[in-house]
Formats: C-alpha cells, structure tokens, sequence
C-alpha cells in the first residue's frame, strides 16, 4: 500500500507534456502570409482569409501548389515572418498556465525555414518551451534522411506526449488513433468547434 501511495503522488508530481504545432497555432502564418504578403503582390486577388477553406490553398488562389510553396517559403524566411507576434491568447495562456505542464513545439515545415522557426518560438515561447521537433515538408529536388514521415510517426517515437494542440484535422484524428488527446484550433480550413480562448480553457 505504501509502494502504491508513493507512485500515486510521483504521478501527480510529474507534469503532462502538451506538443504545440506551431504555425497557425502559436501564431498566425496563413493570415499574415495572405494579408502582408500574397494580397499586396497580387493586388486582383480578392480573397480574404476567412474565405481560405482549404490548406494548402493554392486551388483558391487559381494557382499551381509549387507557386504557393515558393511564395510561402519565401515568405518563411522574410523579415515580415519573423516580426509576426504569438497569438495573444495563446501568449496569455502561457504567462497564467504555463508552468503547470512541460512543452514541446511540433512542426511541420520545409527545412529551409527551420532554424528560422526555432528562432521564433525561442525567441517568443522559450520560458516555457524548451524544444523543437520538426517533420521536413517535402520539396523538390530535396533529398534527406526520412526517419518520420508525419507527426503520428514522431509522436509513436517520442512516446512523452500527453496531448497535441494542431489546426491540422489529420494530425489530430492521427494522434487520437494513437491514444493521445489532441485538441483542435479552429481555423477557417476545418472544423474545429472551439474558439482558441475557449480550447485553451479546455486544458485547465
């Protein structure tokens, strides 16, 4: 009885780990990418960002994937990018809540903007998140070692996860197959039901 005390109080002493995708998540890339970048280039497209249904949205746009790649890879690597804020209620959660669990960033990017991915979530999210995963998006004429070849591939590796806060349906539903809560943000892509105040409330 005594052993089983002991292990019951280890258990409430460790903390969750809580895996953050980190754009469209901690911040805000597809907004900002359309509004500072894709619409003052483009000046006949019309499209506002609530209307962004699909991601990747270069059908929306009437444009090829690999131009919508190029442009939001060069944009990645932009000033403009770096100077994006964290979403300021995720900003808030972690300032109140943040110390109540251990944190990881989980992102899918192309490798080209990693370091300056690494940057940003240090740079903003450093006193909470200490590390940075990242699964390379694919790109052409790029070849490198391939050890995970999505989130649910790493997230069975790591094995330290207790939960995964992504915008991306199918990393969700994937996570969730491998027992792992996963949480939604709600963007206009999917179907997430939560607003992000309300999600992050949802974790206390």
């Amino acid at each position: 009885d005594v052993l089983v005390g002991l292990a019951a109080g280890q258990r409430r002493l460790s903390l969750k780990t809580i895996a953050w995708d980190v754009d469209d998540v901690l911040n805000e890339l597809m907004k900002t990418w359309l509004e500072h970048w894709w619409l003052p280039s483009n000046p006949s497209s019309r499209i506002r960002y609530e209307e962004i249904i699909e991601n990747p949205p270069h059908r929306l746009l009437g444009i090829s994937q690999t131009d919508y790649l190029v442009s939001l890879d060069a944009f990645r690597l932009s000033q403009t990018a770096r100077d994006m804020k964290p979403v300021e209620e995720v900003l808030e959660w972690f300032f109140q809540y943040g110390h109540r669990f251990r944190h990881l960033a989980l992102t899918a990017t192309p490798l080209c903007a990693a370091p300056t991915s690494a940057e940003w979530v240090m740079r903003h999210l450093g006193r909470w998140i200490r590390t940075f995963h990242v699964i390379p998006s694919p790109r052409d004429r790029q070849e490198i070692p391939r050890y995970d070849k999505n989130k649910s591939d790493y997230l069975q590796w790591f094995d330290r996860v207790d939960l995964l806060v992504d915008d991306s349906p199918d990393h969700v539903a994937s996570a969730r197959a491998l027992g792992i809560p996963a949480l939604l943000v709600s963007r206009p892509w999917n179907r997430g039901s939560m607003g992000t105040g309300q999600l992050l409330d949802s974790l206390i």
